[in-house]
């Protein structure tokens, strides 16, 4: 059996703007925090492909990558994840291996299956590429075809990226991916933070259906937390209304910049909104580092994870760095 202190953490970034502030000062955020979790031990960062949202500046996300990685220095990086169906797999290869070509052997490739966005966004992306959901193995197929071995037939390339090998995740918030995952034998993370209700459907299905791979010879599964710490519980639960706000305003259809804690969410939600906030964040970890690491232990021993990802999405930038600061602490015991 799996103990906390065996298991490896890492960060999910999703680049927040705050209300009454900037794009340019949640990249500047978002590289600060890389570069403290890579001093508490951290073992990934990554961030993920969102389009047409207010609240989340992420959305050139291997630009973005390049930034975290020129200014860290061990810490991997990487999606979690790039949305296959907005991009020709070629483009991504060329991106993700200039990526590896810059930061040798620290470059994660996440890869999603939805959109990340809405359909009318969706269109803007891809203009007259009719990507679909539905087309996602056989692009994930020539995308590794592009970072793998060039082979003497092969007529397109990827320069660079061929025979970069860069790691290849698939991501899910379904079954669908977390058994292709296994069949490919690839590393798996399930999308927790936002749909833990069928996560350990997902971790079965997976171990299940997987075959060891060149990269794998067993599974890895990583899961998605959302995590609020804070020196007390009552810190912490003040602190999370800022993420129950933008949850809410997600399922509202409104706005996602970051708004500031409130003493109460009294008013805010009404009954119906507040069980689905609930839901939504039915993995989260509030409160203090006692409380933490009891519900991590649990979590730990329920699923047998190989890695945890947080995402911690605080109003203030210093109280997130310091959420992350105490996890770390919990985390190594």
């Amino acid at each position: 059996m799996k103990r906390l202190s065996d298991i490896k953490f890492s960060t999910l970034d999703l680049v927040p703007v705050r209300e009454n502030g900037s794009a340019a000062q949640s990249l500047r955020n978002s590289l600060d925090l890389a570069q403290h979790v890579e001093k508490f031990g951290y073992n990934r960062f990554w961030v993920a492909e969102h389009h047409n949202m207010d609240g989340i500046a992420s959305s050139a996300t291997s630009v973005l990558l390049g930034y975290l990685a020129g200014g860290t220095s061990t810490i991997r990086v990487g999606s979690g994840g790039v949305m296959l169906p907005n991009h020709a797999p070629l483009v991504i290869a060329e991106q993700f291996g200039t990526l590896e070509s810059l930061y040798p052997g620290r470059i994660d490739l996440g890869l999603g299956r939805a959109p990340g966005s809405d359909q009318m966004t969706a269109r803007a992306l891809r203009r007259e590429r009719s990507g679909s959901a539905d087309d996602f193995p056989e692009d994930v197929t020539e995308l590794m075809r592009y970072l793998g071995p060039r082979t003497p037939d092969q007529r397109i390339i990827a320069m660079p990226g061929t025979g970069t090998n860069v790691p290849i995740w698939l991501l899910g918030s379904s079954l669908f991916s977390a058994q292709l995952a296994g069949e490919r034998g690839l590393p798996y993370a399930f999308a927790s933070h936002f749909a833990p209700r069928f996560m350990h459907e997902a971790i079965r299905v997976y171990r299940n259906h997987f075959k060891p791979s060149a990269v794998l010879d067993k599974p890895y599964v990583m899961l998605g937390v959302p995590l609020v710490a804070a020196d007390t519980d009552e810190q912490a639960d003040y602190l999370a209304t800022s993420v129950y706000q933008r949850i809410l305003a997600l399922m509202r259809g409104q706005s996602l910049v970051q708004r500031p804690p409130v003493k109460t969410m009294d008013g805010l939600w009404l009954p119906h909104e507040k069980e689905a906030v609930g839901d939504f964040l039915g993995l989260a970890m509030v409160g203090s580092p006692q409380k933490i690491r009891a519900k991590l232990e649990v979590l730990i021993e329920q699923t047998q994870a190989d890695e945890l990802i947080f995402t911690c999405d605080l109003y203030e930038h210093a109280d997130r760095v310091h959420s992350y600061e105490l996890l770390a602490q919990v985390m190594k015991g």
